[in-house]
């Protein structure tokens, strides 16, 4: 722990509650901002996606499963990996349990992977999940929302010299750095009416925050993120941690 500045409990409430106001100004901006992607433009969904389900091959409005609003989770797992990103193993860590909650508030969360159904499937059990995941590898999903890249438009990244801790995340796919960075996370939504699908949002990097709830906890905490300077990424899948 390092060494931080020691005050009364007078000083300490003083502080905090001249913190707790900008804290609430935050909040009432991040309400402004909620109001602001409610009201972004629809764009009809025009093509015919197809995906690999435990059901079958099912269409982008099959995924909705009887509801009006669709979340889908872009999680790297490309073909190659032998297993799911640990970064995106810790946001479904958070995406699951929830699920039965959106469902009361007629929303459907999905993950999409473009890796076979079959091995995401016995990656879900093998993690405890839950959630409906589908197969997008034989389509342009994932590439059509920026999820997806090509050597080529991967050339500059690769040569520019790759962070330790993208090697780091490629070994523990069991896949090279390029088929690692081929894929990419993020988060996109959907809405059916009337019978036709319209994307509503799209997000991705920090945007993807808010499915990162220790991010928000350890914001609380004395040391916080505390990832400067690390060489290897902190995170691990839940089943990789030593326990202590």
């Amino acid at each position: 722990m390092h060494e931080h500045r020691i005050g009364t409990q007078e000083e300490f409430e003083a502080a905090r509650e001249e913190l707790l106001v900008q804290e609430k100004e935050l909040t009432r901006r991040g309400d402004q901002l909620a109001r602001k992607r409610r009201d972004l433009p629809w764009v009809r969904v025009e093509k015919d996606y197809r995906f690999e389900t435990e059901g079958g091959t099912g269409t982008l409005a099959d995924l909705f499963a009887g509801r009006s609003q669709l979340l889908v989770y872009h999680f790297m797992f490309g073909p190659p990996y032998e297993a799911g990103c640990p970064v995106c193993s810790s946001i479904a860590d958070t995406l699951d349990p929830n699920t039965v909650h959106l469902e009361a508030r007629d929303v459907t969360l999905i993950c999409s992977s473009r890796a076979p159904v079959d091995k995401l499937l016995a990656y879900r059990e093998r993690m405890g999940w839950s959630f409906d995941w589908v197969g997008a590898g034989g389509s342009d999903f994932h590439r059509d929302l920026g999820f997806q890249y090509t050597e080529e438009e991967l050339r500059p990244f690769l040569q520019g010299g790759v962070p330790a801790t993208v090697s780091q995340m490629a070994q523990a796919c069991g896949t090279d750095v390029l088929g690692y960075v081929t894929e990419g996370p993020g988060l996109s939504c959907y809405a059916l009416s009337d019978g036709t699908v319209y994307r509503t949002y799209v997000t991705t990097a920090r945007g993807l925050e808010p499915a990162m709830a220790y991010y928000g906890l350890l914001d609380r905490t004395p040391l916080g993120r505390h990832e400067e300077g690390e060489e290897a990424h902190w995170l691990r899948r839940h089943d990789e941690y030593e326990r202590t």
